[in-house]
């Protein structure tokens, strides 16, 4: 499935860019962003299943010009958050709309009340592992064979917020 999103319709003109709860309607964009930037993305009954049943996940979106180019999740666990996933439409990455994104919702968090956030990358991902540890975050620890796709090994990364 294609994104809704062109990637030359992004370039240099004027941008109207904004970060906003997840909605069902975004399903769709969010799928075709998964699966383009994960080895075993969610399917869509899992972002709805998040949206619908899980009182502790709260799902955000970025959009550019009223086009969802990527989104992150969190799980609130009492004073602490958990990002479950975030992710960037490929032609709009390297630009930093991952860092804008994540930004934004840390500050919101800790607008709420939360202390500190924490996530699993990739030991292969050093560019995400860039960009968390320019966020804050440092490696606290790693998870064996994590990831169900090839068994790679996480890493545990803290930031407080």
């Amino acid at each position: 499935m294609k994104n809704n999103i062109e990637d030359q319709q992004l370039g240099k003109e004027t941008k109207t860019v904004v970060v906003r709860p997840m909605r069902i309607e975004d399903i769709p964009s969010i799928v075709a962003i998964e699966e383009v930037s994960f080895s075993n993305p969610w399917r869509a009954e899992s972002f709805l299943s998040e949206l619908n049943n899980n009182r502790v996940a709260r799902y955000y979106c970025l959009e550019i010009n009223e086009r969802v180019v990527g989104y992150m999740g969190v799980w609130l666990i009492i004073n602490e958050a958990h990002i479950t996933n975030v992710a960037i439409w490929p032609g709009c990455r390297g630009q930093g709309w991952g860092e804008y994104l994540m930004r934004h919702v840390m500050r919101e968090l800790k607008k709420i009340g939360l202390m500190s956030i924490t996530l699993e990358v990739r030991v292969s991902n050093t560019i995400a592992q860039n960009l968390y540890t320019k966020l804050g975050f440092k490696a606290a620890g790693i998870r064996r064979k994590y990831y169900s796709d090839n068994k790679e090994d996480a890493i545990i990364m803290w930031a407080k917020l």
